[in-house]
């Protein structure tokens, strides 16, 4: 059915988040968002861009409302800090098949950090189902973390990666992909603990950043004492983009916490450490796992050490005083790893068993493991 634009597009709004037609007042301001570094990267809009690919754009959304074709939305910001006439687009493109639609989003950066897509794409999901949607489909490169978290708040079900399934700037890349139905509650479904920030005397906890990468060496350590499967990404600077992508991704599954282990005095990351359960979610438990590991050169200062005593004081906080509420840590060590075993006893933790020849060694033979506790209030 034809439309007229811009009369017959909805306005769409929640009191502080409004998605509204576009018209050439945002020209400007588009331009702003598609020159964005982080809009360059995570779509194909054209690089450069000006304002006469806006005015172009503009003709393409406004074609899209009349010819049944892609919905696209400003969104509009009102209340504090303050309003933002443009905070971004978002479009909806209804399946010409009857089946699944897709949703789509970009922010400007004046407006991120504040919420105001999570609320854009519950009012753009839900005028979809008004519409006979019958599932909502999101999609986003591999790596986007932002799109990522957004379509997690807004309570999407995450179902893995496609391979090849996005254009890029540079051919088809991977995309995840999440979904939502009719009825099913615009929350977040699992949680996703974002690391805080954890000051010691000599080291800091944090989330790891794109850039640490550079800092971490080669490992030497025996490859049972890590446990990694075969082939897995190590900790390196070579791994590191896949590595740190599965770490994320772990934490997105609601799954675990990951911190770096950082020099409090330069900020460069000596390690890591999580918290983390083997089934189910950290907020399904009472009872998690923790594992630590530094690159070679930091080892010997005692620097694991302390991190682990700030991850287990943050693991057993009350939950409503900002911790995880965790009961029981446990942990699991090679029998012959003398420093990690010493990382825990300095920590709280008592050895509670031993599995015998579980670990192979290159030698062909196999070692022990040992199992460790620490119970609150032990």
């Amino acid at each position: 059915m034809t439309s007229r634009y811009p009369d017959d597009v909805p306005r769409l709004t929640d009191g502080t988040v409004t998605l509204r037609a576009m018209t050439e007042a945002d020209l400007p301001a588009s331009v702003e968002q598609s020159v964005d570094p982080e809009t360059v990267r995570w779509t194909t809009v054209p690089s450069p861009y000006d304002i006469e690919d806006a005015r172009e754009f503009f003709g393409v959304i406004r074609a899209g409302w009349e010819d049944d074709g892609e919905k696209t939305f400003v969104i509009e910001v009102t209340g504090d800090p303050g309003p933002i006439a443009f905070a971004g687009l978002i479009d909806v493109r209804p399946s010409q098949r009857g089946s699944s639609w897709e949703v789509g989003f970009a922010t400007h950066p004046a407006a991120r950090g504040r919420g105001v897509m999570t609320a854009a794409l519950r009012l753009a999901v839900a005028w979809a189902f008004e519409q006979g949607a019958p599932s909502v489909y999101w999609y986003a490169g591999v790596g986007n973390w932002a799109s990522r978290r957004v379509a997690w708040k807004t309570g999407m079900t995450f179902h893995g990666t496609l391979p090849r399934f996005v254009k890029g700037r540079d051919g088809a890349e991977d995309a995840w992909v999440a979904s939502l139905l009719p009825g099913q509650p615009m929350e977040p479904q699992t949680p996703w603990h974002v690391a805080p920030v954890i000051e010691g005397e000599r080291v800091r906890l944090r989330p790891w950043r794109d850039d640490d990468g550079a800092a971490l060496l080669p490992r030497n350590d025996p490859p049972h004492w890590l446990g990694d499967d075969d082939g897995a990404p190590s900790m390196t600077s070579a791994d590191f983009p896949v590595w740190l992508e599965r770490r994320r991704s772990t934490v997105a599954a609601g799954v675990a916490v990951d911190w770096c282990i950082a020099d409090r005095e330069t900020d460069q990351a000596l390690g890591d450490l999580d918290v983390f359960v083997r089934g189910g979610t950290l907020d399904g438990s009472d009872v998690a796992e923790i594992g630590y590991q530094l690159t070679p050169s930091a080892r010997g200062r005692g620097m694991a050490s302390e991190a682990a005593r700030l991850a287990v004081a943050h693991a057993l906080r009350p939950a409503a005083e900002g911790g995880l509420g965790v009961r029981r840590l446990v942990a699991e060590t090679a029998a012959d790893n003398e420093a990690s075993n010493a990382v825990l006893r300095r920590a709280g933790f008592v050895e509670y068993g031993r599995e015998h020849a579980v670990d192979a060694l290159p030698d062909g033979t196999y070692g022990d493991a040992l199992y460790w506790e620490l119970v609150d209030g032990s």
